[in-house]
């Protein structure tokens, strides 16, 4: 069951990533979701409610870090939306309150992140 789990995870953000790097401009200065999903990539266990908080804040803390510009927020913002399918919602929103975070949206796959500034 584990390694079904653990499969199905990785299928989903190898699907993800090839999708936003059709979706995402080229040109445009934007954090990619290879780089969301290696800091968010401690947190999956938390997220699939497979493991504990772990090490996932400081995953957290350094994407918030990184989305310097409107254009990295909107970008990290579409990737966690993307992720967002298969994990457990109500964890994946707690992330950033948990972690001492404040990002100016919410994580769901109902978020317009075009309005994240």
């Amino acid at each position: 069951m584990a390694i079904v789990m653990k499969t199905t995870c990785m299928f989903l953000i190898a699907a993800v990533l090839v999708t936003m790097m059709a979706v995402v401009p080229r040109g445009e200065a934007a954090i990619g979701c290879g780089t969301v999903v290696s800091y968010m990539k401690p947190c999956l266990p938390y997220v699939t409610g497979s493991g504990p908080l772990g090490g996932c804040c400081s995953g957290v803390k350094g994407l918030n870090s990184a989305a310097k510009t409107t254009a990295d927020r909107q970008s990290v913002c579409g990737c966690l939306k993307s992720l967002a399918g298969g994990v457990n919602l109500g964890k994946a929103a707690a992330l950033p309150g948990q972690c001492g975070v404040n990002i100016p949206y919410k994580i769901s796959p109902s978020t317009d992140c075009s309005k994240v500034k």
